[in-house]
């Protein structure tokens, strides 16, 4: 009798999609938290395979810094426009004009913080009694702490010790009104996982992911894009380089590494090799040790 194995990569992918259909199943009103980012990308092409023939049932939710480098949108827009689905998005520069936050200043400013107030009016407003995301626990040590089914109170904040217990797979969705869940169906993914399944699936990725010519800034150790944005410091000077993200944010923030990866395959070669983690070149997560599950308690993704 023939016998039928998994590989690691089936056996992940199957488990995703258990998930995303367990929200569709529990929740009213689901919807994909989109950056544009490879996780977010992924999720998306899960949701697409975990449905299919249908279309995904899911609306995706996007958080517009004003920031974000101009291929991510052009991207996100041609996605909807292949998949036919709602596109939510959320402004954090109308957040500032309407006074719900105010913009940072000083050397170090970022409108990566003020998307928690801006993420969480949309949640709102539209409904959401739950926001799925890319979010891994080899990403960073709070995400770590994460269940598939987060609960985030009626003020959508996060607390890790007020966590459900998940054995036996069995996901309890239940909430009073107000609150609502993060869901993450990669949760027990890595950066390599990610990498080997959309080069076996193919996927389409923004142009950011492989190595090219760029005007970089050298900052906080990483090599940030230069943009209308950038003030140039003192002993800051642009420079071309030729690199590549290796995770997408704002372009104030997100650092690249040097990189002649250009194809699925040589970004696949150069992840089995990288001892750090990608979100190593974030300058939002530099600002302190805690700094990404400070964010989290108040409501970030």
């Amino acid at each position: 009798m023939n016998k039928f194995y998994l590989n690691y990569i089936d056996e992940l992918e199957a488990e995703a999609i258990f998930v995303l259909r367990e929200a569709y199943a529990q929740f009213q009103r689901p919807v994909i938290l989109f950056s544009g980012g490879k996780d977010s990308i992924v999720v998306t092409h899960l949701a697409k395979k975990a449905f299919t023939p249908c279309k995904i049932p899911f609306a995706l939710m996007h958080v517009d810094t004003g920031h974000n480098f101009p291929e991510t949108i052009k991207f996100r827009d041609d996605l909807i426009k292949d998949l036919g689905v709602e596109l939510i998005v959320g402004s954090v520069q109308e957040s500032i004009d309407n006074g719900r936050v105010v913009e940072e200043r000083g050397k170090d400013a970022s409108r990566n913080a003020l998307q928690i107030t801006t993420l969480l009016d949309a949640i709102e407003d539209n409904k959401v009694d739950c926001a799925i995301g890319g979010g891994r626990r080899d990403e960073e040590k709070s995400r770590a702490k994460e269940r598939f089914f987060s609960h985030r109170d009626e003020f959508g904040q996060w607390t890790p010790k007020n966590q459900r217990p998940e054995l036996w797979n069995l996901f309890n969705g239940k909430m009073h009104t107000g609150e609502h869940f993060r869901v993450f169906p990669i949760s027990n993914w890595t950066e390599m996982d990610v990498w080997n399944y959309i080069l076996r699936e193919n996927i389409q990725i923004p142009s950011l992911y492989y190595a090219h010519e760029r005007e970089v800034i050298w900052r906080n150790d990483s090599w940030i894009p230069n943009s209308e944005y950038i003030t140039l410091r003192k002993g800051e000077e642009i420079q071309k380089k030729k690199i590549r993200f290796r995770t997408l944010g704002d372009i104030t923030i997100t650092g690249g590494i040097e990189s002649d990866a250009d194809t699925l395959e040589k970004i696949v070669d150069e992840v089995s090799t990288m001892r750090m983690t990608e979100r190593g070149n974030r300058a939002d997560d530099k600002r302190s040790d805690t700094a990404m599950e400070d964010r989290k308690k108040q409501g970030y993704f």
